[in-house]
């Protein structure tokens, strides 16, 4: 290693290290491959040269390494007998760095063309990255053109990209020396005293702080990028502090992938529930409300359709519903443990008797209440109880989106109150349950995560290898092999979550269940076993929806607002063609109602075509057109949403076909 005393900072070789001299005294180390192989290299070996000695072809694919479990620079040396796995940009790892490195590119060609800028952060976010700005002139997206194209060159300089170790008071009299002020408060805030500090360095010509890994070099950054949108965000997110400016891009492996993921942009963008929701009349939010939704008519059609249906799953379940308060006391939610965890997220009220109250946040401690009211025995478990439970949640206005994050929502929230030898079955029964809703609503089930303990927890080691197994035992007793996610258990117990995918392939997380232990110990839930003695139940917390709110935006986009029929708030219009029709439109709408369908009549002056075209953008399922003829023979002539095509029907013959066509998936299959 080479130390540069007056600097302040010491550098990894980025030579190779089989090219480095070699010593009488080198001592050698033993590498472990992914295939189990193991082979020995001279001590400080880089996983370049070692990519290199296998194959050119390989070093040019690998991006950045895996050392020891350990995102690690291809060119930073290894340190001891180490386990080493070569990624490439196919690689989520791999792609990650190319993001990261994206961003520091970003910033370094905004430092070019504008100086004077400072740079804050630039992390890694879900398809991309941004940065985060200090400008005085405002940004443009007319300047995203310049940008990209200075990184591209940047790209095609190919600046060795080195990593660079500080201490740091030297790390922060640099930043302060070349006018980074905001880098340097970072190191002074948020690093302890003595540990050591990362710099990333493109060549001579820009460096940034960083823990990496990055790249080889710049040249090694795939030309898959693209920048998105600008956007203002707070100083390390507080109000008080500056308002920065933030530039949001997404970064791919290769062109066709970036190509890909702006397809798929696109077309979200016209499946956005926002856009829709006001088009099709659905709901509205607005400034006065935030995070609340004012349903209208047909977005509340839409709700009662989805929860009536999911009421008939439960009942058949063998769930009991029930409903709790929407306010309770301070003293209940601290004995739920809610008010020490969830106090900044909860929305208080103050009374003119001195009580603290709290809006509920959650269902669960009150269903521990009902639970608790009369003496329960071994026999009556499993006791499934169910609610439709309205919670308020405060959340960051920054954070909220449309249906997706709101401040008011309803879940369609169970709890099952069991033993600990019925978990299993309940677990794998809900599975099924939860397997059955979402296909019935046109969701593809893509994976079940098993998330197991979180690094904060509560309980043994012991306790969390049973709770992990019992979950594990309890998916593959559904017939499903759960993908493990590490450390993203809830703080009590491990869960299952549902990840369904939506017909552009995006990955939504809707339904979970979660295994409980805790909370029947802090509020003292009992049950009188076989031995008679008191007995703790275990609790299975569980949703299949999540929110309503939440879901019926990821079923507007799904469909793109074109409900199936069972769904859609309209299924039927009858539309006119002349005044001489308007008597049996209206005739024909009551005969169609009394089919059970939910029908309007369209019997305005307008041209057919163009109330066809009308009702076409409101995605309504079917449309009967009557006209003289179609009155005359009690016969309408039906057009289908997304079809030219026209079939003429006799009025009743239409009405039954109609009516089941619109029944929900579990009617349609109790009806055989």
């Amino acid at each position: 290693m080479r130390i540069f005393d007056t600097l302040g900072w010491v550098s990894t070789w980025a030579e190779p290290a089989l090219d480095r001299p070699r010593y009488e005294d080198e001592t050698m180390i033993q590498v472990k491959f992914p295939d189990g192989s193991e082979r020995e290299f001279e001590d400080g070996i880089t996983p370049m040269a070692i990519a290199e000695g296998i194959s050119k072809s390989l070093a040019k694919r690998s991006l950045v390494a895996k050392v020891n479990g350990e995102l690690w620079d291809m060119t930073r040396p290894l340190d001891g007998d180490a386990s080493v796995e070569l990624l490439s940009g196919k690689d989520a790892d791999g792609l990650e760095v190319i993001r990261h490195d994206a961003a520091h590119v970003l910033a370094q060609a905004v430092q070019e063309l504008f100086p004077g800028t400072q740079v804050t952060i630039g992390p890694v976010i879900e398809d991309g990255f941004y940065y985060d700005f200090a400008r005085d002139e405002p940004f443009s997206s007319d300047d995203f053109e310049k940008i990209e194209k200075k990184m591209a060159e940047i790209v095609d300089r190919d600046l060795p990209i080195n990593r660079e170790v500080w201490e740091k008071d030297a790390a922060i009299a640099h930043f302060r020396k070349i006018g980074e002020d905001y880098k340097a408060q970072i190191i002074d805030d948020i690093i302890p005293p003595g540990e050591a500090i990362t710099l990333y360095a493109h060549g001579d010509q820009w460096s940034d702080l960083c823990r990496g890994p990055h790249l080889p070099s710049t040249g090694r950054l795939p030309k898959a990028f693209k920048l998105m949108k600008l956007a203002g965000a707070y100083w390390r997110g507080d109000s008080n502090n500056e308002m920065l400016q933030r530039i949001y891009g997404t970064a791919w492996a290769d062109e066709k992938q970036l190509k890909d993921h702006l397809t798929r942009i696109e077309e979200a963008e016209k499946r956005d529930h926002r856009k829709l929701g006001r088009e099709l009349d659905l709901f509205h939010m607005q400034e006065e409300g935030k995070g609340m939704v004012f349903w209208h008519e047909k977005g509340l059609i839409l709700w009662h359709v989805i929860e009536a249906y999911v009421r008939r799953r439960l009942e058949a379940a063998g769930y009991q519903e029930v409903r709790t308060p929407q306010v309770l006391d301070r003293k209940f939610w601290e004995q739920s443990g809610h008010w020490d965890k969830y106090r900044d997220n909860m929305f208080i009220a103050e009374t003119a008797e001195d009580e603290t109250l709290s809006l509920k946040p959650m269902n669960c401690p009150g269903h521990v209440q009902i639970f608790k009211f009369g003496q329960k025995s071994y026999r009556d478990l499993p006791l499934r109880m169910a609610e439709f439970g309205a919670c308020h949640r405060y959340e960051p206005s920054g954070a909220l989106h449309g249906l997706m994050r709101v401040r008011a929502f309803t879940q369609d929230d169970a709890h099952i109150f069991c033993r600990e030898d019925q978990i299993e079955e309940e677990t794998a029964a809900f599975i099924k349950l939860a397997s059955s809703i979402h296909e019935d609503f046109g969701l593809e089930r893509d994976y079940i995560a098993l998330g197991t303990r979180p690094e904060l927890r509560a309980g043994s080691d012991d306790y969390w290898d049973k709770a992990e197994a019992q979950m594990l035992n309890a998916a593959r007793a559904a017939g499903v092999e759960p993908v493990i996610a590490e450390g993203d258990g809830a703080f009590y117990a491990p869960k299952l979550d549902f990840q369904v995918k939506d017909a552009i392939g995006r990955e939504w997380t809707c339904g979970t269940i979660q295994l409980d232990y805790v909370l029947p110990e802090r509020l003292n839930a009992e049950y009188v076993a076989e031995d008679g003695q008191k007995h703790r139940p275990v609790m299975l917390h569980r949703a299949v929806l999540g929110s309503l709110e939440r879901f019926i935006g990821i079923l507007i986009e799904n469909v793109a607002g074109a409900f199936p029929m069972w769904l859609s708030p309209v299924q039927v219009v009858v539309a006119t063609i002349s005044e001489a029709a308007d008597g049996y439109a209206e005739e024909a709408a009551a005969v169609l109602r009394k089919a059970g369908l939910r029908v309007e009549v369209d019997t305005r002056g307008e041209k057919i075509n163009y109330k066809v075209r009308e009702h076409s953008l409101q995605k309504i399922p079917v449309i009967a057109v009557v006209g003289a003829k179609e009155a005359e023979e009690r016969k309408l002539a039906l057009r289908r949403f997304g079809s030219k095509d026209q079939s003429v029907v006799g009025l009743d013959e239409a009405a039954a076909m109609l009516a089941d066509e619109a029944l929900p998936p579990d009617l349609k299959r109790a009806k055989g």
